[in-house]
């Protein structure tokens, strides 16, 4: 392939990346849909039922630094192939789940399958775009924060319909069949990237770091548990947003907004997933443009205020509806900014394994889920919803005030204070 031909195909290369976490995203947003026909069925009880969901994310989290070593070594193919299998297997032991343990082992192979898509489609977007890491970041989160819009509505009636295991069946395996395709066309950079500069307005660092250097540095862990403390809220969200629909009676209340009409829950999780796939990539490319950190507060300060909203107005199905939709907008971008500050502050060369090393903090946040069920059993949604508004606040100065100036000491030559000045990086230099 000649050297004009690179620039298209790398994003090319970002496209098969998104179908594949289009894919694996019904196994995290479209949860939702079967925790209560799961518990009319079985009587398991939602925190019970949910402890599948932390199961899940702990395993696709956890697991993806070890995936992640598998895609810097041998590249994407092999490892997107083993997930493909993976997630077609877990919603097939799904469908015929009549007991708890095989529930749970539905959810530890499908977080094995889902993290090795994730974390090998988000590592490979590092690779290929040194020069736009925010932007390829959010652009194949996206993927993952959208790719279940399409598809709530037809589950939601092929589970009404047909009954939730056929909805497993059917989706886990199509699923399943699109990544393993979309395997044979993804593949890692060569060693000349394209011959393309452009200006970088956030400070990047000129060193590689290792992923044992990279556990070593203070700055590493504070983003860490920042990614804690903003995810815990976000997933508890999409695991129970169906329960609070219910729990505030306005999960079957018809809305009408941009000229459509549909039960508010439905609506909703739709929503949610459109505003949730746009936002990664609009604030991957507004952190490449002001910075990550001021990026990171203002979306942090907009998810508190959002979520503040829905304590106190969401039983009116209308703002339930725009609320979550909002909250959703500005809580996913943290899997666009999250890996592209990992990129700037320790480099391209282990992208893949350190990013995956920051993305097990979804993990450690996934076990808020079943404790908030917990919570709100004992003290309602709003005991939930208060510590989650404290959590994002509290992130969103952390990012202004303590990891700006500290990241900005990290990197060599870039001053303590302000932002360093857009300086020109060469793909070819940096891959």
């Amino acid at each position: 392939m000649n050297a004009q031909a690179k620039p298209v195909n790398r994003w090319l290369q970002l496209t098969f990346g998104v179908i594949c976490m289009a894919m694996i995203a019904n196994l995290q947003y479209g949860w939702t849909l079967f925790v209560d026909p799961i518990d009319a069925q079985h009587h398991w009880g939602r925190a019970a039922i949910q402890l599948a969901f932390t199961l899940f994310v702990a395993t696709e989290t956890w697991l993806v630094p070890i995936e992640a070593w598998f895609v810097d070594r041998y590249g994407p193919r092999v490892v997107i192939r083993f997930g493909a299998v993976m997630i077609a297997i877990a919603w097939v032991i799904n469908s015929y789940a009549d007991s708890l343990p095989l529930l749970y082992l539905g959810a530890v192979v499908g977080g094995v399958g889902a993290g090795s898509v994730y974390g090998t489609c988000v590592g490979n977007a590092l690779k290929w775009f040194p020069d736009r890491r925010g932007l390829a970041a959010g652009v194949t989160a996206a993927g993952f924060g959208a790719g279940a819009a399409l598809t709530v509505v037809p589950i939601a009636k092929m589970i009404a319909t047909s009954g939730y295991q056929h909805a497993f069946f059917t989706f886990g395996v199509g699923q399943g069949v699109v990544v393993f395709i979309m395997s044979f066309l993804l593949r890692k950079p060569d060693r000349v990237m394209p011959a393309q500069k452009r200006m970088v307005r956030v400070p990047q660092t000129r060193v590689d770091r290792t992923p044992g250097e990279t556990l070593k540095t203070p700055v590493f862990w504070l983003m860490y548990a920042m990614f804690v403390m903003v995810a815990s809220g976000g997933l508890m969200a999409a695991a129970q947003i169906a329960p609070i629909a219910h729990d505030y009676k306005v999960a079957d209340v018809p809305v009408s907004l941009l000229g459509m009409q549909m039960a508010a829950l439905t609506f909703a999780i739709s929503l949610d997933r459109i505003f949730d796939g746009f936002g990664r990539p609009f604030f991957g490319f507004v952190s490449d443009n002001i910075g990550r950190e001021n990026t990171m507060f203002i979306a942090f300060s907009i998810a508190a205020g959002s979520i503040l909203a829905l304590s106190w107005y969401g039983h009116n199905p209308v703002v339930f509806v725009l609320v979550s939709a909002l909250f959703f907008a500005v809580f996913g971008e943290i899997y666009s900014l999250f890996p592209a500050t990992c990129g700037d502050t320790f480099g391209s060369k282990y992208a893949a394994t350190n990013a995956g090393m920051l993305y097990t903090a979804k993990g450690t946040a996934s076990f808020m889920v079943p404790f908030a069920s917990i919570i709100a059993a004992s003290y309602g949604w709003h005991a939930v919803f208060s510590i989650t508004v404290g959590l994002n606040a509290l992130a969103a100065l952390l990012a202004m005030f303590v990891l700006k100036p500290m990241r900005a000491r990290y990197l060599p030559g870039v001053d303590p204070v302000a932002a360093a000045p857009a300086t020109a990086i060469s793909p070819e230099r940096t891959a």
